[in-house]
């Protein structure tokens, strides 16, 4: 049986930002980076929403993360109303597929994964005045992506 995913970005800083996943059996956290992929917050909001749609293409999806020098995957893999979260560490920007390493899986129904990126993207939201995101980010709150996947969420198996 899946345990419940709880997924934490905390407020970014100096153009970094602490990330974590947990299910009760397994946990990982690490700290990463605006650039190079600059785009790695409007591209997870748009494959989370992409899962949530039926009629997206694809069953694969892969968000490439940096710390620097490590790089990440996000692979997320959809089967039916479940997806299946891996998450892939490379030594260097070399991605390398024989050096990577999976640090954290998971597997649960994609509206609870959905809802748990949901809730730690919701707080960053509301707390981006405060934590003065775009300036300790180094770019915007990716606000439209947010939006459309929010709407996603709410509409998923209606």
């Amino acid at each position: 049986m899946s345990k419940k995913l709880e997924v934490s970005f905390n407020s970014p800083q100096c153009g970094w930002m602490s990330i974590g996943f947990d299910d009760g059996a397994n946990e990982f956290h690490t700290t990463t980076a605006h650039a190079p992929h600059e785009q790695a917050l409007p591209e997870l909001l748009e494959i989370l929403t992409a899962l949530l749609g039926k009629d997206s293409t694809g069953d694969e999806f892969t968000l490439k993360w940096n710390r620097n020098p490590e790089e990440f995957d996000f692979h997320f893999v959809r089967h039916g109303d479940d997806a299946l979260l891996e998450i892939y560490q490379y030594p260097s920007e070399r991605r390398d597929a024989s050096e990577r390493k999976m640090i954290f899986a998971h597997d649960g129904k994609i509206r609870d994964i959905c809802k748990a990126f949901y809730e730690t993207f919701a707080q960053l939201y509301e707390d981006k005045n405060t934590d003065e995101f775009e300036f300790n980010w180094r770019q915007s709150f990716p606000l439209a992506e947010f939006q459309k996947f929010g709407d996603k969420l709410r509409s998923y198996g209606k």
